[in-house]
């Protein structure tokens, strides 16, 4: 029997049964046999990359400060979305399925540059190969969040938010959600599963330790301390001891809203996540380099932060920040040291901080300290004295020695070749 019938055989199994207290443990063991089956159904399909390798025009390199990819069915405007956020020329037509490749195409907004990919139109199944869908979800699998494009008209009686929302589920990506607060500790010794809660666990049912034990044991797991420090289903308890599930911040643009009823945008525009808006009658969708309510919404959703620097003496520099990433690498100082330069975090000693983030401007902090954005920040890098002081200065030292050397050395070797030329 293929990964295929064995899926559909449980999830048969998993419809006729009812939920009560009494099939509580089976329908948890059911749903990790699923789990299982369904990753290593996305192995096979994909050649058995973790990563769900990318075809032919879906290589795109990664670039700009955030990446953006485009999901959504045929015909619904993502093509001429992708030339309103970054007037970059995308084929748009009447008829189905125009994109066949990544397009990509970069943003500008508040200092920042957005990579946005337009991806081939999906449908039903997408997660088991239809169409393009594995190349397609392996490319939303590597962006920082994801924008759901749905056209308002066929909306309603389609369903495709959540068809593509089952879709994206099947393959490991939890949208709008954060990793459960709980640790799966593996044992070398004896013991068995052990299971310990901060909180009530109503949804394991009235022996939670049974349940984790039975889940761990069908991925051949015996001995492990589980932990949990908030409420948790057994999809969730699955999605920890799987390991490589991704959570994406996501966003749900209901294009095409001139097409409908006034009263029908109002319901759509109420929806979690949702913008509505019309890329033909520039509605929230304005020019590139317009500020409006979809940019805006996207900005936030990426959990984008602008920094600006200064050097003693001078004033910031407000032309051009350094924009740092929530998803990414954080917005703490280090981050924006790493970001800069790996020599100014070794140098590091302290840093002077003016804006929302600080107590009293300028605030002394440290690499912890959480910036806010439009921050203004000065590095205060360690005296020579102090660098002296750091256990790793004579091999700093002797590296950097060694580079000098080594730049002065090349540039012996030049000169000598343009007197002998």
């Amino acid at each position: 029997m293929g990964l295929m019938e064995r899926i559909k055989e449980i999830e048969s199994e998993m419809a006729r049964t009812q939920k009560n207290k009494a099939t509580n443990y089976h329908l948890g063991t059911l749903k990790a046999k699923l789990a299982k089956l369904r990753s290593e159904l996305f192995l096979e399909q994909s050649g058995g990359g973790g990563g769900g390798g990318t075809g032919e025009g879906f290589d795109v390199a990664r670039n700009g400060d955030a990446r953006v990819a485009l999901i959504g069915f045929p015909s619904v405007g993502k093509s001429s979305l992708l030339g309103a956020l970054t007037a970059t020329e995308s084929e748009a037509a009447a008829y189905e399925f125009t994109t066949l490749t990544c397009i990509p195409g970069v943003l500008q907004y508040k200092g920042s540059k957005i990579q946005v990919l337009d991806l081939p139109g999906i449908i039903e199944g997408a997660a088991h190969g239809a169409g393009r869908g594995k190349e397609v979800i392996a490319v939303a699998r590597s962006a920082d969040a994801i924008l759901i494009v749905l056209d308002a008209g066929k909306e309603q009686g389609n369903r495709h938010r959540e068809i593509l929302e089952r879709e994206l589920e099947t393959v490991g990506i939890r949208l709008n959600q954060r990793p459960p607060d709980v640790t799966v500790t593996k044992r070398k010794s004896g013991g068995g599963i052990r299971f310990a809660s901060t909180v009530p666990q109503p949804q394991l049912g009235p022996e939670p330790e049974k349940i984790v034990t039975n889940i761990l044991r069908e991925y051949k797991i015996t001995t492990a301390d589980v932990l949990a420090r908030e409420e948790i289903s057994v999809d969730q308890l699955v999605d920890v001891v799987l390991g490589n599930r991704m959570y994406k911040p996501c966003l749900y643009l209901y294009n095409k809203i001139d097409t409908i009823t006034i009263e029908e945008v109002d319901q759509l525009a109420r929806l979690s996540h949702s913008v509505v808006g019309s890329v033909r009658s520039q509605f929230n969708i304005g020019e590139p380099l317009e500020d409006d309510l979809l940019k805006a919404r996207l900005w936030e959703y990426l959990g984008l932060t602008r920094i600006y620097t200064k050097r003693k003496g001078s004033p910031p520099d407000l032309e051009e920040p350094v924009v740092l990433s929530e998803i990414r690498k954080g917005t703490t100082v280090k981050s924006l040291c790493a970001n800069v330069s790996s020599e100014l975090l070794r140098e590091f000693n302290y840093a002077l901080v003016w804006g929302t983030s600080a107590k009293h401007s300028p605030q002394r902090c440290g690499l912890s300290h959480t910036l806010d954005d439009e921050d203004v920040v000065q590095i205060v890098s360690k005296t020579i004295k102090q660098q002296q002081q750091d256990k790793n200065y004579n091999v700093i030292s002797q590296q950097f020695n060694d580079k000098h050397a080594k730049k002065r050395l090349e540039a012996k070797k030049q000169k000598q070749q343009r007197l002998r030329g």
